[in-house]
């Protein structure tokens, strides 16, 4: 472990999230992959532990930690073999909301915030929509203003507790003519008449709820707009840094643990009179593995490090998500093989984890924008600057 960055009341913290972990939510893992559901408990016992407002605001019940606690959280949800439970709760914490502290009000953070600490509350981010996928700017979802409320149309598709959430933390274009420089954020409770939610049948990820959701002329109080009006895009990228240095900690945690299970695996399976840890083409598979997986997760924490003392790295984390998911996928592709035949068995761990990571990535800006992004920021010396 990389003292550097993580202190002895953070390894305290990781021992307690680990057993939690195995105690409360691993014995009911398969359960919530065959269902597509998380029972409504498991989220009371994350906040009754204070797991959702490690980030946030003492204010609102958080206990305003550094990033590394995030951290832990984060590679320990990975090392319970279900990438579908993991992400409904960091799309719940640390996408919906980021939003929701980021630019919500006093009266809005009373009301979403505080119970989306204490785990009573679930929230969802809306912003991909079946026609624009990772094109942002396209979105087609209007806010139009009459009187004192805001009337929403449009969909929103593959959004994780897009079903399920209480709230939805929704992005529309309220000057639809101005392009990205038109788009407002805004905050509506599931039980809003017009708002509909189908749920999606998904290769992995199966644990969590991805719906496609429609909202057809929703009203909601113009006190619900979050932020300035038109200041959306701004806010989106501004949290894209965060969301992509996530994914790709997560990318570097599943893979790690995927080399534990493939290593303890190949100590214990012989083949011809020897454990198959001793033949070299296996050996130094799996030490290429190693050395790629070890190369992100420094790179990793090094960025968490320089967010955490509020540097601007939204180059630096979409370098982590683009390499690091790749990483992810090739080392989980190899680890699979060096269990053979048990590899593709599902009561082995290698088969959801190879399913579960390819979504990687796609997910959260796909490997191909990310590319365009670097190139913009290296080569056309673009500047993505943060919203004032």
């Amino acid at each position: 472990m990389s003292s550097r960055y993580f202190t002895e009341e953070h390894e305290l913290f990781r021992q307690s999230l680990k057993d939690f972990l195995q105690k409360e939510v691993v014995p009911h893992i398969e359960k919530w992959e065959e269902t597509g559901h998380i029972e409504r408990f498991i989220w009371k016992k994350f906040g009754d532990m204070g797991f959702f407002g490690l980030a946030y605001p003492e204010a609102y019940g958080g206990m305003n930690l550094d990033l590394f606690y995030t951290v832990i959280l984060l590679e320990e949800l990975q090392k319970i073999n279900s990438a579908g439970f993991s992400a409904a709760i960091w799309a719940h914490a640390y996408l919906a909301m980021t939003h929701v502290n980021k630019e919500g009000d006093h009266d809005i953070k009373e009301k979403y915030l505080t119970p989306s600490i204490s785990g009573d509350k679930i929230g969802c981010l809306c912003i991909t929509e079946p026609f624009g996928g990772s094109d942002v700017a396209g979105m087609r979802t209007t806010a139009v203003k009459q009187g004192d409320s805001y009337v929403i149309n449009g969909s929103k598709t593959f959004i994780t507790n897009g079903v399920y959430s209480d709230y939805l933390v929704v992005a529309a274009k309220t000057n639809p003519e101005l392009g990205n420089k038109g788009i407002s954020i805004f905050i509506m409770d599931r039980n809003t008449p017009g708002i509909s939610a189908t749920k999606l049948d998904k290769l992995g990820w199966r644990a969590s709820d991805t719906g496609e959701i429609a909202f057809d002329n929703v009203t909601i109080p113009a006190s619900n707009l979050m932020g300035e009006e038109n200041k959306g895009f701004p806010y989106i990228m501004q949290h894209f840094a965060l969301e992509r240095l996530i994914m790709g900690i997560n990318a570097h945690a599943r893979a790690e643990y995927a080399l534990d299970y493939a290593k303890q695996y190949m100590s214990e399976r012989h083949a011809f009179g020897k454990s198959i840890d001793k033949f070299q083409a296996l050996r130094h598979s799996f030490a290429d593995c190693y050395a790629d997986m070890m190369m992100c997760k420094e790179f990793n924490y090094a960025i968490a490090d320089r967010l955490d003392k509020g540097d601007y790295v939204v180059k630096e984390a979409t370098i982590s998500k683009l390499r690091s998911t790749k990483m992810a996928d090739e080392v989980i592709y190899q680890c699979l093989q060096f269990l053979g035949g048990y590899g593709y068995m599902e009561e082995y761990p290698m088969a959801r984890l190879l399913r579960d990571s390819r979504l990687g990535p796609i997910g959260g800006g796909t490997s191909e924008i990310l590319r365009e992004i670097i190139a913009k920021m290296v080569l056309d010396n673009k500047d993505y600057k943060p919203a004032t």
